[in-house]
């Protein structure tokens, strides 16, 4: 039975009160543990192309369906009909490789909620997201050289830009699976907590971010990214950085500190 892409990548926006502005969405393959599949990846890259250009959108929660799983990867039971050449691979590439990027390219900050196994894929999509928290039994890995598969340049440099170059390498080197805590040493994920409190810190984590001030938030994401850039800084660059005085969310934002009240930002 074939499934319609809108129903692998589920959205859910928050209602009012503290979670005003956060997105979840919620890779929804469940019977398959949330593998990736070629029309997901499409879908996945419409959906954090969309939720990037709406300036409403406070925080985007990222999390698989269930509690087994973020993600293991791309479903192997495709590769015979999507990934059996070169030619088919570039094909399929150009897709993930484009959702890679919105994912890079999303302006809002985003947090993954990690539960069970990410590996492959799945590993590239939450080391992509701002804020990584998992449960203790969470486990990692890229065991691709399994597959006989490479990594190409967009995907393993989610992994290089995590934990460098050097242990990248021994990652897909040795393909081994490894566990939360040493994850968390690499700087894989942000986080650990116990499995029961995956859900619950990562939303307050989301509601923490949502609190801020989102254009604040957008700049900071800029100038990180824009720092990665050996390029000397413009003097227009410079100056971006007191942008901010001009905007109300700044007149809000010191005023509610004086008056030791909670500010409640416009993004404006």
């Amino acid at each position: 039975m074939s499934e319609a892409p809108e129903d692998t990548v589920l959205i859910e926006r928050g209602g009012g009160g503290r979670d005003q502005g956060i997105v979840t969405v919620t890779l929804n393959r469940p019977h398959k543990m949330n593998a990736f599949t070629k029309p997901m990846w499409g879908r996945m890259g419409e959906v954090f192309r969309e939720l990037s250009a709406d300036d409403s959108v406070r925080c985007v929660v990222i999390r698989g369906a269930g509690e087994k799983a973020f993600g293991p990867g791309n479903d192997i039971s495709e590769f015979e009909t999507e990934r059996n050449s070169a030619e088919q691979a570039k094909a399929y590439g150009k897709l993930m490789h484009g959702t890679i990027q919105a994912l890079r390219d999303m302006q809002h900050p985003t947090v993954a909620m990690i539960h069970g196994i990410c590996v492959g894929g799945g590993l590239e999509v939450a080391g992509l997201c701002d804020i990584r928290i998992c449960g203790e039994s969470s486990r990692f890995g890229a065991p691709i050289s399994k597959l006989g598969l490479v990594m190409a340049y967009p995907e393993i440099s989610c992994l290089r830009d995590l934990v460098g170059a050097g242990k990248a390498l021994e990652i897909l080197l040795e393909g081994r699976i490894m566990p939360a805590d040493e994850a968390y040493n690499l700087g894989i994920v942000s986080r650990v907590v116990y499995d029961d409190q995956v859900a619950n810190e990562a939303m307050a984590t989301a509601r923490r971010v949502a609190g801020g001030a989102p254009l604040v938030h957008r700049w900071h994401k800029k100038f990180l990214a824009r720092l990665e850039d050996p390029a000397p800084l413009s003097d227009g660059e410079r100056d971006e950085g007191f942008a901010c005085y001009d905007t109300e969310d700044f007149q809000i934002g010191y005023k509610a500190f004086l008056d030791k009240a909670t500010p409640k930002f416009k993004g404006r």
